[in-house]
């Protein structure tokens, strides 16, 4: 099909709405997606739970949340065929009452092998949720009005993963784990009912006729690219990364069947998945720019609560609650971005936001090892207001120029990108905690040495002190305040490590801004490019 074709299409079905409120559409699908996205954070906090029930290790029980990555990233960029060879709404109504199913039988598993397999089917049938739910809000919404439509969205896909960790705290805490798993199920159940009632197909997307063409070489090559590269990146940091023959063999898979994927998907005739909608300029850029945004927002997500559980000794709970106030800054500031857009060129907003981001990461270096709550939640509370300058302009300006035909295929490639970047994020982030905190404690290590005087004098002080409170002998007392300076060394140098790696995404931040100046000169209302 040509794009005068398709151009010609889109005018024929201009008029087209459909006959349920759209807003009450975009909230059922957007539920089914936020449901899928709590889910890749929610079950964290709940491991050593599951590993104790299990009669498992802890390593073991990780694998309850690698299974469902897996399993997900590997459905998400072909979704868009199983979408045209069942029907969008038909498919999208199977991956929610499978998803619901399966989210039941974790609920009820009743040893590890049982939970790991539901797990995968899972995690399979939600992988179909969040690119559905952005090709039906395309379909729903006619560009003017799509800024307003992803500010809804902005919630599941910007919220979910920061309220995961605070609610299956609270959970695990208060009830057991498996009611993390059960919550889906009244959810599950409401949401595709919503769906069943409200969701249409639009005449263009009829189901066509005759036998569907399989491409089963470009599905089994994402299948091993993208599966493969998630192991990597989840089970990495506890492996050792590349000194672990298990992470490299992963590693050359990986980039085997991804290469070998691209190749494929652009000179085979019927591909799974059609990448033509990256030779569009803003679609390309979108998908830059929400994999930057993603691995920044999951990467510092993920670095603060852990600072306040291993540095601070916050409980799961608490470091959840550090970045609650920030979710809910987003969510009240979001529909402010979406009004300004129609004012405002969206890239420049989108530059903004990058901007804000690295600067909110700067102000991170006043970072100390006392920090109080209250700074902590500023701290995050900065990074938060400018991420909501992020999402929904960016989603907006991605789509704008995309022809309708390949909805369905760039809603796939879209949340591909924006999940496989927030899984580097995570992967790097902790992965140069580690390396700079060694690469501090190195440089440290040059003034704990007897040959410093500080290091000298704060022995001696710390010494009598200790023989002052407890009358303490000199040798006990002094092996006592060596034992101190060496926890005050290892958190000093820790700190500084967390300061190293928000300056480093500041640095990412900054040089990704002047990226985003190449999208269309065009506002939310649609006034440059459209369909």
């Amino acid at each position: 099909m040509t794009d005068h074709a398709d151009h010609g299409n889109g005018r024929a079905h201009s008029d087209w709405r459909p006959s349920a409120n759209p807003w009450f559409i975009a909230i059922a699908v957007t539920l089914a997606a936020f449901m899928e996205v709590l889910d890749t954070t929610i079950v964290n906090v709940a491991l050593p739970h599951i590993a104790g029930t299990m009669s498992a290790s802890y390593d073991e029980a990780t694998w309850t949340l690698t299974s469902y990555l897996v399993a997900n990233g590997i459905v998400l960029p072909i979704s868009g065929f199983f979408g045209r060879m069942l029907g969008r709404k038909r498919y999208f109504i199977v991956c929610i009452v499978a998803f619901t199913i399966f989210s039941f039988l974790c609920g009820v598993a009743t040893n590890l092998g049982q939970l790991i397999i539901f797990r995968v089917l899972q995690g399979f049938f939600g992988g179909g949720l969040q690119p559905n739910q952005q090709s039906i809000i395309l379909d729903t919404f006619p560009p003017a009005q799509r800024g307003r439509a992803f500010s809804i969205s902005a919630v599941a896909i910007v919220i979910a993963p920061v309220l995961g960790p605070t609610l299956g705290g609270w959970i695990t805490d208060n009830f057991s784990w498996r009611w993390v798993f059960l919550l889906n199920v009244p959810v599950g159940i409401l949401t595709s009912l919503a769906v069943m009632q409200l969701v249409e197909d639009p005449p263009w997307r009829a189901k066509p006729g005759g036998k569907v063409s399989i491409d089963y070489i470009g599905i089994t090559l994402i299948a091993v690219g993208l599966g493969c590269l998630q192991v990597m990146l989840d089970r990495g940091e506890d492996d050792d990364w590349f000194s672990s023959t298990f992470i490299c063999s992963f590693a050359v898979l990986a980039v085997a069947g991804i290469v070998g994927a691209t190749f494929w998907l652009l000179y085979t005739k019927k591909p799974v998945v059609d990448l033509a909608c990256l030779k569009d300029r803003n679609f390309a850029l979108g998908c830059f720019s929400i994999a930057a945004f993603a691995s920044i927002l999951y990467g510092s997500a993920v670095l603060v609560p852990q600072l306040a559980q291993q540095q601070l000794g916050y409980t799961a709970m608490l470091a959840g609650l550090v970045l609650s106030p920030g979710a809910l800054l987003i969510t009240m500031e979001i529909p402010l971005i979406s009004k300004l857009m129609p004012h405002v060129q969206t890239r420049f907003l989108v530059t903004t936001g990058f901007v804000l981001l690295g600067c909110a990461l700067i102000y991170s270096h006043r970072l100390v090892p006392d920090i109080d709550y209250l700074s902590l939640v500023k701290m995050r509370s900065f990074q938060s207001l400018a991420i909501g300058f992020l999402f929904v302009p960016i989603t907006t300006l991605a789509y704008l120029t995309v022809p309708p035909r390949l909805n369905d295929d760039a809603s796939a490639l879209f949340t591909m990108f924006r999940n496989v970047a927030g899984s580097i994020g995570i992967s790097l982030s902790t992965a140069m905690i580690r390396e700079r905190a060694q690469a501090r404690m190195a440089h440290l290590s040059e003034h704990m040495t007897t040959l410093s005087q500080n290091y000298n004098d704060a022995l001696q002080q710390n010494a009598h002190a200790i023989m002052a409170l407890n009358g303490t002998p000199m040798a006990a007392a002094m092996q006592t305040a060596t034992g101190r300076l060496y926890m005050t060394f290892v958190s000093q140098s820790t700190i500084l490590a967390y300061i190293d790696v928000f300056a480093m995404l500041a640095i990412f931040c900054f040089a990704c801004a002047p990226m985003t100046l190449f999208f269309s000169p065009a506002k939310a209302s649609g006034g440059a490019g459209g369909h």
